[in-house]
């Protein structure tokens, strides 16, 4: 039975590296297209999105463009909450703060206190 356990955590772990992964390539896009000018964005961003929703929303690109540009179909879930809720860092933030300082989002990590098989801490993903 052990084994049969640490198969579905192993799964999920693949899920939280997935849905990470997906949540930071669309946030280096974003920040892409902003470095480009291809995006308005406010200033004191740095280039980042105000938030995940911005993500899932889009941006519309150019001056005078009614065309937009999503960079996530959608939020994803965290396999370790259960939700689409992700603990955020903006660039302001200290690099150890576990509170989002607001404004922009640089990183993202799970909500989750639990301890992954190899010993690391969810939330140091």
């Amino acid at each position: 039975m052990p084994v049969v356990r640490v198969t579905i955590v192993r799964t999920r772990e693949a899920q939280l590296h997935k849905a990470l992964r997906e949540i930071r390539n669309a946030i280096d896009r974003y920040k892409d297209y902003a470095d480009r000018n291809l995006i308005r964005v406010e200033a004191g961003s740095e280039g980042y999105p105000p938030d995940l929703d911005t993500l899932v929303k889009g941006v519309l690109i150019g001056p005078g463009s009614d065309r937009k540009v999503r960079f996530l179909r959608r939020i994803p879930v965290d396999p370790m909450t259960g939700r689409a809720e992700w603990n955020l860092q903006s660039i302001q933030d200290d690099p150890d703060s576990t509170s989002w300082g607001g404004g922009n989002v640089f990183d993202v990590h799970s909500k989750s206190q639990g301890t992954a098989l190899d010993g690391t801490r969810y939330a140091d993903w």
